[in-house]
């Protein structure tokens, strides 16, 4: 049995330009396809948004195997943006999503602006296609996609793309950078409508009967999963100083209770990324905490949840079920 919305609660996410969750709790890019094999497992249409795997101008193979290693509680991925190109997902799995009452949000990536303008322009209206979602740096491919390291770089990307598409405008940023709360400050103000914070972290593993590293090529991947967690709220809690646009909080949530917490810090909104990897419901079962505990609560919004000012030496407070 599913937890309903307290009649008090107004469960939906404005994450602006017309792009209205149902809830706030969604599933990551990379972590949930398409939606279309997770849709015999489970019942996608109580999501609150799926934010679908990396698109890009072409089709891609994605890297050598093996793409995947385990870490102490997470995993690095080099998987490197293997997809079918925005082609085929405009043309035929658009219409599949335009049959769903669940938002999907395509993510976007490109070696270049004019990669990223051109699959855009070919999203731009396509029913089934809720908004886009930028891929600005992603830390497991050879080559590009580096606009996220430098907040005039990031800016200059997401100007390009404001003028190619009147979609919903979402920009997933890098954790990998010296101020993440001047690079949400530069996309804002070049008209993104939202934010998702953040892409794994850079990361690296070591195989010691080999003596190199476990991934191949530079050896280096994308950091996700429990691990990661204290570090994207602190990403989360720096980039709800910087801006005003809304927050998606991304990184290591396995249960109600860390999505809480990243309500706390100042997310309108949360991705379920490599839990469902163990768990295929896992972001459903998020959801069903967060709304009972919303009606234990009383809340009216999740805004309510929301960290204020208080002395330094007060004590903070209790947040979310242990489930």
């Amino acid at each position: 049995m599913t937890a309903a919305a307290p009649a008090t609660l107004d469960p939906r996410v404005d994450l602006g330009r017309g792009l209205v969750l149902p809830n706030p709790v969604g599933v990551a890019s990379g972590t949930f396809g398409y939606g279309f094999e997770l849709e015999q497992l489970v019942d996608i249409q109580r999501l609150g948004a799926i934010f679908s795997k990396g698109t890009t101008p072409r089709s891609r193979p994605g890297n050598r195997p093996p793409r995947v290693a385990e870490t102490t509680a997470g995993m690095l991925n080099a998987i490197g943006l293997q997809n079918p190109g925005v082609e085929a997902v405009a043309s035929e799995y658009a219409p599949r999503w335009a049959g769903w009452r669940v938002p999907v949000v395509v993510n976007v990536a490109a070696e270049d602006i004019p990669g990223y303008v051109a699959v855009v322009r070919r999203l731009a209206g396509v029913p089934g296609v809720a908004g886009v979602e930028l891929n600005i740096s992603c830390p497991n491919i050879a080559h590009g996609l580096d606009f996220g390291q430098d907040p005039q770089a990031a800016a200059r990307c997401v100007e390009a793309v404001r003028r190619a598409t009147p979609a919903p405008l979402i920009v997933k940023l890098s954790p990998n950078v010296t101020d993440i709360g001047a690079v949400a400050a530069a996309v804002a103000a070049a008209g993104a409508d939202a934010v998702s914070v953040v892409n794994t972290y850079l990361g690296l593993k070591v195989s010691l009967a080999l003596r190199r590293p476990v991934l191949p090529g530079a050896g280096t991947g994308g950091l996700s999963g429990p691990a990661i967690k204290p570090l994207a709220l602190a990403a989360v809690r720096r980039v709800r100083q910087a801006v005003s646009i809304p927050v998606v909080g991304v990184g290591g949530i396995q249960t109600a209770a860390d999505a809480l917490e990243f309500f706390v810090v100042g997310a309108d909104a949360v991705q379920v990324g490599t839990a469902t990897f163990r768990n295929p419901a896992a972001a459903l079962e998020v959801l069903d905490g967060c709304l009972a505990y919303a009606a234990a609560q009383g809340l009216r919004r999740w805004t309510d949840l929301r960290a204020t000012a208080r002395p330094a030496d007060a004590p903070g407070p209790t947040v979310g079920p242990g489930a």
